[in-house]
């Protein structure tokens, strides 16, 4: 009897654990052994949505952990991807760079993968159905009639068209352009994105003419069906006029073609992930229909980009190089 139990003791210790607890085992193990991928998230939302769609796939498909990190100070992005710290961000507005950030990517210290595939852009916006009804006013020289731009006036603007602004503390040449260009506008500060997107909210639902300083992309831009109103094409002179603050802005805010950079370390530490995010590209429709699934719709960033992923998969399968 206690030969019979030996044997059968022996007989469970030796026997080995079942596939399913191999697979347990050999999953995370396989998982953790690849090196954390470090994604920068920018202040807004559509970099938060860039970096969720990017991890979700990195993660499923490629078999690396990826942490998001949350960084506002650029002195400190910079500083980081150049020491191998972080490993990229995916979304980086031109005319947002410093000189110094700048000198990252020219020395080679930062690497540039290259355009995301959004264009960013701020201007003067009007709702599809003002342009439906006066095709004149995507382009500016309309709102030197008077009658157009009184399309625009709000109770405060007296004779003159609107111009709807939000915050007065952001970087804007609207007062500038309307003057050198001498067009009977003026413009008036909401005070807030909220509440100018109360102001857009309530002439878009009584489909009154209305004229917003604005940018895409964003939910706005898709909810309200915005058309960019074309200003004089930007230039070096008229950039420099505004760089220099010397009042002579009188053409367009420039387009900003959104650029993707990364560490130089991660050739080495990650290079299927490099060739990844080299590849990995988002439109601008892109961008504004995830937007508008967290900003109006209200699902999360995670739930967005996961919803995105199953519907662009000939998209998505491309940057994964199959």
């Amino acid at each position: 009897m206690l030969l019979l139990l030996l044997m059968l003791l022996v007989g469970a210790c030796s026997s080995g654990p079942s596939d399913d607890d191999l697979s347990a085992q050999t999953t995370p193990t396989a998982f953790v052994a690849k090196p954390r991928i470090s994604l920068v998230v920018n202040d807004w939302t559509a970099s938060a949505l860039n970096v969720a769609v990017a991890e979700q796939l990195i993660e499923r498909h490629l078999g690396y952990p990826v942490v998001a990190e949350r960084i506002d100070d650029t002195t400190e992005i910079y500083d980081r991807l150049a020491d191998g710290s972080l490993d990229a961000n995916l979304e980086v507005w031109p005319s947002n760079m410093s000189p110094r950030d700048q000198r990252y990517l020219d020395d080679g210290e930062v690497a540039d993968l290259g355009e995301l595939g959004s264009v960013g852009k701020v201007g003067w916006f009007v709702p599809d159905y003002v342009v439906e009804q006066h095709p004149a006013v995507v382009n500016w020289e309309a709102f030197n009639d008077p009658e157009i731009a009184a399309l625009f006036a709000s109770p405060t603007s007296g004779s003159r068209g609107r111009l709807l602004g939000t915050n007065p503390d952001y970087e804007q040449y609207d007062k500038e352009i309307i003057a050198n260009l001498n067009l009977p506008l003026r413009v008036e500060f909401s005070g807030s994105e909220e509440a100018t997107m109360a102001e857009l909210s309530a002439r878009h639902e009584a489909a009154e003419p209305v004229l917003v300083y604005w940018w895409t992309p964003t939910a706005a831009v898709g909810n309200f069906d915005l058309v960019n109103v074309a200003l004089p094409e930007s230039n070096e002179a008229c950039q420099a006029s505004a760089e220099a603050g010397d009042g002579g802005v009188n053409c367009d805010y420039p387009e900003n073609r959104i650029i993707k950079v990364a560490s130089p370390d991660l050739a080495d530490k990650a290079p299927d992930v490099l060739a990844f995010l080299e590849r990995f590209t988002l439109t601008t429709d892109d961008q504004i229909q995830l937007l508008v699934a967290v900003e109006t719709e209200g699902a999360t960033v995670d739930a967005a980009a996961s919803a995105w992923i199953e519907a662009n998969e000939s998209t998505w399968q491309s940057w994964l190089g199959g």
